[in-house]
């Protein structure tokens, strides 16, 4: 009887053996963990090689170059202003001996430029504040989603989706008053008086028109309210994804 009993034991054991292996793979991962491919891939390091995140790395360098550009119209004054504060030798080697200008004259383009400066320098600034706004918005939105946000609270991608809209229809105003503004300025009295001025004397590089940073601050814009659209589509499609992935049932 022992010996026919023996049989049955082990296949108890075999049996239980059995299902310890069925079992094994739940351990692996927490129940009710669902596998999102793309952009909602659960894994935070796999975000940064998604689509949306490369479209708003592309927006940290085009609000990066949008700072720089920027910062050009107002990083210095430029022209003849700041020679004589340099010293009497080098003023009299590099400056006034050489310059072709008169003392008269030469006060008067240190004033000209002086005021050229303070002309721009408010629109210089106020790009500077837009482009910073730029270069941390997306750095936030990369930030949430590294840290999972739009996987447990997906009504945040439409949130996404509205801020991304909101800032590429207010970026097209933002440029026009950043180029109605200086060309505001480069038609200015002041602008055209020392034009007029340097180029008596032979210098070249005062026109009153927009210089090449400009130029391409306003194409960096541009180029940024495409992306912010493109960013905007991405957010929307990601959003059905994650909706449809948390309809499924339990892949165990």
């Amino acid at each position: 009887m022992a010996e026919r009993g023996c049989p049955r034991a082990l296949r108890g054991e075999r049996a239980g053996a059995g299902r310890r292996a069925v079992a094994a793979p739940e351990a692996e991962g927490p129940r009710g963990s669902r596998t999102v491919p793309g952009s909602l891939e659960r894994r935070r390091c796999l975000y940064l090689h998604t689509g949306r995140a490369c479209c708003q790395m592309v927006e940290v360098l085009l609000a990066v170059l949008i700072l720089v550009c920027s910062s050009v119209s107002c990083g210095s004054a430029g022209g003849y202003t700041g020679l004589p504060a340099l010293g009497g030798i080098y003023y009299y080697q590099y400056g006034g001996a050489y310059s072709g200008f008169s003392a008269a004259e030469g006060e008067r383009a240190q004033q000209l430029d002086q005021r050229f400066y303070l002309l721009k320098l408010p629109i210089a600034r106020a790009a500077m504040a837009v482009g910073g706004c730029l270069l941390v918005f997306p750095c936030v939105l990369i930030l949430v989603s590294v840290l999972q946000v739009p996987w447990h609270f997906p009504a945040w991608l439409l949130i996404e989706c509205t801020l991304y809209i909101a800032s590429a229809v207010g970026t097209v105003p933002a440029l026009y008053y950043f180029l109605h503004s200086l060309l505001s300025v480069y038609n200015s009295s002041v602008c055209k008086e020392r034009e007029q001025l340097y180029q008596s004397k032979g210098y070249q590089g005062f026109w009153c028109s927009l210089h090449g940073a400009e130029i391409a601050a306003g194409l960096l814009g541009c180029m940024a309210a495409m992306a912010y659209l493109l960013s905007a589509g991405l957010a929307v499609r990601d959003y059905r994804t994650v909706r449809e992935q948390k309809q499924k049932p339990l892949q165990l």
